[in-house]
């Protein structure tokens, strides 16, 4: 049986927001809201925080998360993701799907966990999926901390972006643009396999990991999901966009 493994990778070092992992979100560090929510989802088996830091440590293993440690040298969140792979207590064989849930999207909801699953399970083609969200607002689609996702008839993701692509004169619904939302699933053979690969220059220049497979020749799928009213955390100016939301998401309260 496929195993399914959940990794939230996080860093105090975060360069447009030091500490953001454990910065009070409605009074509850920002990394507790994504593994309470991450753990809604009941198909886990194992679902660890992976960090670099003493201090995301002790806070996980204060509140019983199971946290793994991992090398001070990554860059990539991926790379992160990969290690602690090796070290989540359950045999990972290249069949089996590893899931990084980034530790910044304290609104995510256990339906974006299986809707990023869903095509590996289901297109033997596919070896990796990002979740791709509808962008509905001008605003966050020039936005250049939300990254643009170009893909083909198929599904396959050609290239993403931190420019607002595909192009338009005027934006509206007929663009159909898609942003990459903060889950990214892997067969655990592929995620090997790009941690493998040297970094490339457009993953470099964009600041996406993805982009690292594109310049390989290799690619992933997008997992598609309609747009929801909830929000990554990039800068402080973020956390009181995302308590305004949070009031009014249904997750809230029950965790």
């Amino acid at each position: 049986m496929t195993r399914i493994i959940g990794l939230i990778p996080a860093r105090m070092a975060a360069s447009r927001f030091p500490g953001k992992p454990l910065f009070p979100i409605f009074g509850r560090p920002m990394i507790e809201h994504v593994f309470e929510r991450a753990k809604l989802f009941g198909r886990w088996d194992a679902l660890a925080i992976c960090t670099c830091d003493e201090e995301i440590r002790a806070f996980g293993e204060s509140k019983g998360y199971p946290v793994i440690m991992t090398s001070d040298k990554h860059t990539r969140a991926l790379d992160r993701v990969a290690e602690a792979a090796t070290k989540c207590g359950v045999p990972v064989e290249d069949g089996d799907i590893v899931l990084n849930v980034q530790g910044d999207e304290p609104m995510m909801h256990p339906d974006m966990i299986a809707a990023t699953i869903k095509p590996l399970e289901e297109r033997a083609e596919v070896r990796g999926t990002m979740l791709a969200m509808d962008i509905v607002d001008e605003a966050q689609f020039r936005n250049p901390d939300a990254l643009k996702i170009i893909h083909d008839l198929n599904g396959r993701v050609l290239y993403t972006s931190r420019q607002p692509i595909p192009h338009c004169k005027t934006f509206g619904p007929e663009l159909e643009a898609k942003r990459i939302y903060g889950i990214f699933g892997f067969k655990w053979d592929f995620l090997k396999l790009f941690t493998e690969l040297p970094p490339s220059p457009l993953e470099i220049k964009e600041a996406c990991d993805s982009n690292r497979l594109y310049d390989y020749g290799h690619h992933q799928h997008i997992a598609p999901y309609p747009f929801r009213p909830s929000f990554s955390v990039d800068s402080p100016h973020d956390i009181g966009i995302v308590e305004a939301a949070m009031k009014g998401d249904p997750l809230w309260g029950k965790y």
